[in-house]
């Protein structure tokens, strides 16, 4: 009787694990089949653009793979105390959001948080430049990943015009000493750059002006972006020339392919922080306490929200 009672808890325990799999599978898959609300005809040059795109499935395998490696370095950052710093930066329409959440998708939220400022205040425009950066920074066992960064004067504020050339030419200074001062201190600084081509972003934001699931994502600066492609270029490559350091180098990611550019940054990412496999102690679920004296209450219908599904 206890040999069956044990198979049984064991066929119970595959099932178990079985329906959880799948529900991932299902979670990631729903992420991954926002299928654009676009005319057939758009469709069809958005495929026709990349005949060489990665197989869903390969995609999903890997990705699955790559994440639980994740979980196993946030548990070596949570035993170490290690502190990781992941920079994020990219033209407009590279896939700055997509990589980042892929990464963070099946972290504790507790200790890897995501960072993506508004324009600075009044206030903020009187300080030292860095300084509304610096609360952001990791602290002890946490992960921290920046959409978009301090690297915003070298890029978006030049441009356009909300920097002066002397408060570049400040910035250019700073910027390699303050990495430094941070690698110093024992954080770990990555720092990648989203790169896609000029037909590229013009197809991402030609979706984005025809999906009404991605408008939103539409803003007036991003167009001007598409105007100032080639200053921002020059942008770009004084920047990497400057501010690519030993300490903390750029690394840049081809994204035409969304998937591969986030399989690739992942990829890169673990294999840039030294973590380990950290044990765990055997986790026991304790017994159910039961109360004879209990009497659990029926709570009134208005509370529930309707079964319309």
């Amino acid at each position: 009787m206890t040999d069956d009672r044990e198979e049984t808890g064991r066929k119970s325990m595959k099932d178990w694990v079985a329906a959880e799999l799948e529900e991932t599978l299902d979670e990631t898959l729903e992420a991954e089949l926002s299928e654009p609300m676009l005319s057939e005809e758009l469709r069809q040059i958005y495929k026709e653009a990349h005949p060489n795109a990665l197989d869903r499935r390969i995609y999903l395998k890997n990705l699955l793979r790559l994440q639980a490696e994740l979980i196993k370095m946030q548990s070596w950052v949570e035993a170490t105390g290690a502190k990781v710093l992941i920079l994020f930066e990219g033209r407009d329409s590279a896939g700055k959001g997509g990589v980042i959440k892929r990464i963070t998708q099946r972290l504790n939220p507790r200790t890897a948080r995501v960072v993506a400022l508004q324009k600075p205040s009044e206030k903020e425009r009187t300080q030292w430049y860095f300084q509304r950066y610096v609360p952001h920074l990791p602290s002890g066992g946490e992960i921290v990943l920046f959409d978009r960064s301090w690297y915003n004067r070298a890029g978006v504020e030049r441009v356009m015009g909300f920097a002066s050339e002397n408060q570049v030419e400040r910035f250019f200074q700073d910027v390699p000493e303050f990495e430094r001062m941070l690698v110093r201190n024992g954080i770990i600084v990555l720092k990648y750059w989203l790169s896609i081509t000029d037909e590229e972003q013009q197809l991402r934001f030609m979706i984005r002006i025809h999906d009404p699931m991605k408008q939103w994502k539409l803003s007036p600066m991003d167009l001007q972006s598409r105007v100032r492609w080639e200053q921002y270029t020059k942008a770009k490559e004084e920047m990497f020339a400057r501010t690519s350091i030993p300490e903390a180098p750029w690394y840049i990611v081809e994204g035409n392919d969304k998937k591969r550019e986030r399989l690739n940054c992942i990829e890169h990412l673990l294999s840039k922080i030294p973590y380990e496999d950290v044990p765990y102690d055997k986790i026991e679920l304790p017994e159910r306490v039961f109360s004879p004296d209990y009497d659990r209450k029926t709570l009134p219908p208005e509370l529930y929200v309707p079964k319309i599904y």
